[in-house]
């Protein structure tokens, strides 16, 4: 193929070759090749300033990571066969992993496939797409899904903000088979519905699959409370495994009416649910004095972006604190975290610093990662960004 050229400055290539498939609009080397000579979604040779070709990648002028790499090889473009392939090889991988058809499919730069999520439940294949260059892919993605999988629906849930970003429209689709009101979810035996319409993301989060197990062993006979529980995932969860009683705090109305109705599936009658702000529910349920064996803490991406470090670590300190203050004499606190910007490290600091602020001895039991159909490239750190502590609390210990 005769791909345009995007020419790399000086010393840029260097990310690259420590394994990173991103380039940012600062690093090329726009008097050689002007940003706006390119399509968003085009495909283009990339070279380093010395003119050593570096493979090839999916141009977006308009976003500040304007080049995705397809191949490190220039002679080869994002077609529809290689896309087919990549689809395959991750699905082999998922396959090894869960003997039921319920995983992250794809998991974008992980899988090869910048600006690709493919989440499978069951029968029903929930696609997102992000990025320009997928975008220009999406009737291969489908065929490749409908080939590899034969599903009864795929549907296309492209209302993510990173498509404003990337210069495209929102909107979901139905690219196959009937429309879907529900998706069914199987994780760790228990069982969730979540609706399509309104749901996060492509509508259930696999990413925590590993950790709400081990929550799993801690939960017979305690009281439990689940915060930022959308629908349910770690207190149903905790509940299906012994918890004698749980409360699912969530701002959604939605998602707390699938909290009910997930509830309800599973036979559970021992889930209570409280609807409203986070930090306000956990102030007042502290001001009730009411007090719990296990605290779990989900929250959204606190630090959605580096410029908002500063206020999301000061958000997770208050968040841990107001949990710990909620847990028994000797409780658990399971403190979890999808902000990329926030480290394992620092997080376990966070619980640190709030255990001392409060008079808390604390244990650092087990940490928690994302589940292995979210796998980790070692040189794109953006893709290892789930962490989770398990805290024993203690009070009046020392």
């Amino acid at each position: 193929m005769n791909f345009p050229v995007l020419y790399l400055r000086k010393g840029a290539e260097r990310r690259l070759r420590a394994g990173h498939l991103w380039v940012y609009s600062n690093e090329v080397d726009t008097r050689r090749s002007p940003l706006t000579d390119f399509e968003a979604g085009v495909q283009a040779e990339l070279r380093a300033a010395n003119d050593k070709p570096m493979g090839t990648v999916f141009v977006n002028p308009h976003a500040l990571i304007c080049g995705r790499l397809i191949s490190r090889n220039a002679a080869h473009g994002m077609t529809s066969q290689r896309l087919t392939d990549r689809v395959e090889m991750a699905l082999v991988l998922r396959e090894r992993l869960f003997d039921r058809p319920f995983y992250r499919w794809v998991f974008g730069d992980s899988d090869g496939l910048s600006g690709l999520v493919i989440d499978r439940f069951d029968d029903v294949v929930v696609v997102q797409i992000s990025t320009a260059g997928m975008e220009q892919m999406k009737e291969s993605i489908v065929r490749a899904v409908q080939r590899l999988a034969h599903p009864r629906a795929i549907i296309l849930k492209n209302d993510g903000k990173m498509r404003k970003v990337e210069g495209l429209n929102t909107y979901v689709e139905q690219a196959h088979g009937p429309e879907i009101d529900l998706l069914a979810v199987e994780e760790n035996g228990v069982r969730f519905e979540v609706p399509v319409e309104g749901g996060q993301k492509t509508g259930w989060f696999y990413d925590h699959r590993m950790n709400r197990q081990r929550l799993q062993a801690y939960a017979p006979g305690k009281r439990v409370l689940d915060v930022f529980s959308y629908v349910g995932g770690w207190g149903i969860q905790a509940a299906c495994a012994g918890a004698t009683q749980v409360t699912c705090v969530d701002s959604s109305a939605s998602a707390i009416e699938s909290v009910h109705h997930n509830a309800k599936i599973n036979g559970l009658d021992n889930i209570e649910t409280i609807e409203g702000d986070a930090f306000e529910a956990l102030k007042a349920l502290c001001e009730e004095k009411e007090k719990f064996d296990i605290v779990v803490l989900d929250p959204p991406a606190l630090i959605p972006r580096r410029r908002d470090q500063k206020a999301g670590e000061e958000a997770y300190a208050r968040l841990n604190q107001l949990g710990l203050r909620l847990l028994d004499r000797d409780g658990l606190l399971v403190s979890a975290s999808c902000s990329m910007h926030l480290s394992q490290e620092k997080l376990t600091d966070i619980i640190r610093s709030s255990g001392r602020k409060i008079d808390r001895f604390v244990q650092l039991l087990e940490q928690g990662h994302q589940a292995p159909d979210h796998p980790v490239v070692p040189g794109i750190p953006e893709t290892d960004y789930i962490k989770s502590c398990f805290v024993r609390s203690l009070t009046g210990f020392l």
